[in-house]
């Protein structure tokens, strides 16, 4: 009888890739399944990424690059950043990975361990719970509520910390809800955290280049206090619309930095390197197409979301950012498992349950608008029937 390790055998599968099994199975038997349930642009990447990566795929390189990344492509993520957020980023604090999910995974497994406890949003990226369970560590959640915007309460944060808290992963824009935390709550937070030295911030801000009109973005980078403890995650899938390419970066204390490196050697030794040159052209080359896919996405929000409104037993708020809505749907009767299940199987509409991102997602569903406007009425047509039907 094999033994297996609890910490693994004991992860639950990310619910959108469960969803996106049972959605193609059902159109594999010829059923008009529409998809809103994963997350990932309907766009292809800009032609000029497309480009450079045909002629590195031709031309080279084609060997191992160093564990952390090619230096040109680390010097231009430290500019970038730089110039974003009006900070000095050193590039040997830049670690290029195989997707954004690694640097959140390489935190817990630096920071976890048995007895350490880690802080996470709820409703939140599922992988957050799981990659702190695998670590070993007990992950402490803290609430995301829809009566703040799906902001959090900076205070409840902090008083969640115990003298075993070591990490706090924060997301903004966020995924599920599409909530950007306002610059005044991670001013709050900042402070509250001087108080706490040894715990240190992973900030996941992949979807930070998706942010709607009004809303304001303000990273954790700029805040100069907790520079030395932060732990800094974007990429390229969101941005450049290039899920499959296994694109993302962290910005690193310098202190973790060698520990991580370690990490790579023993996981995946490197990034392709095709899929780097492809990076490097997409940060440092023309912005039109990320502008247009943004403007896209802004457009579509409103129409989801007034569609949403009008939908029987449904409400809700406007997203700031990312291209998730978020809806209530408390008043349909419904749990959300139930809710999202029927609406799979009965309209052929795939959808994500709540409480799939936590216990405080109970009672909404998230729905993906990056999908095509065509597909997104007809979605909505379909739970209008659906639930005018109950």
């Amino acid at each position: 009888m094999l033994r297996l390790n609890p910490n693994v055998t004991n992860l639950e599968e990310e619910g959108a890739f469960a969803v996106l099994d049972r959605a193609m199975a059902l159109q594999a038997k010829g059923h008009p399944v529409i998809n809103l349930g994963i997350g990932q642009p309907d766009f292809p990447p800009p032609e000029h990424v497309l480009e450079a990566a045909e002629k590195a795929a031709r031309d080279g390189p084609h060997g191992y690059t160093s564990p952390v990344g090619m230096p040109v492509l680390r010097e231009a993520v430290a500019a970038h950043v730089a110039h974003r957020y009006g900070t000095n980023v050193d590039p040997d604090e830049v670690i290029i990975v195989p997707g954004g999910k690694v640097t959140f995974y390489f935190a817990c497994m630096l920071l976890g361990g048995p007895g350490a406890e880690i802080l996470y949003p709820d409703p939140g990226f599922p992988p957050y719970r799981e990659a702190i369970r695998s670590s070993g560590a007990k992950g402490i959640a803290y609430p995301v509520r829809e009566d703040r915007d799906f902001n959090f309460d900076p205070d409840e944060v902090l008083s969640l910390i115990t003298a075993e808290t070591r990490l706090i992963i924060l997301n903004s824009p966020a995924n599920p809800t599409g909530g950007v935390v306002s610059g005044d709550t991670l001013r709050e937070l900042a402070d509250g955290l001087c108080r706490h030295p040894g715990v240190a911030i992973l900030s996941d801000e992949i979807y930070s280049h998706l942010v709607f009109e009004g809303a304001g973005f303000t990273s954790l980078m700029q805040f100069p206090e907790l520079r030395e403890r932060t732990i800094l995650l974007d990429g390229w899938s969101k941005t450049f619309a290039m899920t499959g390419w296994r694109l993302g970066y962290g910005v690193w204390p310098p202190g973790l930095v060698e520990h991580v490196r370690k990490l790579i050697t023993v996981d995946h030794s490197c990034v392709n390197g095709v899929a780097q040159v492809a990076a490097l052209a997409a940060l440092t080359g023309p912005t039109e197409a990320v502008e247009s896919m943004c403007r896209t996405f802004a457009h579509r929000r409103q129409r989801v979301v007034r569609g949403l409104n009008a939908l029987p037993g449904v409400s809700c708020r406007m997203p700031n950012g990312a291209f998730y809505a978020f809806p209530n749907v408390v008043r349909t009767g419904m749990s959300s498992k139930e809710l999202a299940n029927r609406v799979l199987e009965e309209a052929y509409v795939a959808v994500i349950a709540g409480d799939s991102f936590g216990a405080n997602g109970a009672g909404f569903l998230r729905l993906s608008y990056a999908a095509g406007q065509p597909d997104l009425d007809e979605a909505l047509n379909r739970l209008h029937a659906f639930l005018g039907s109950l």
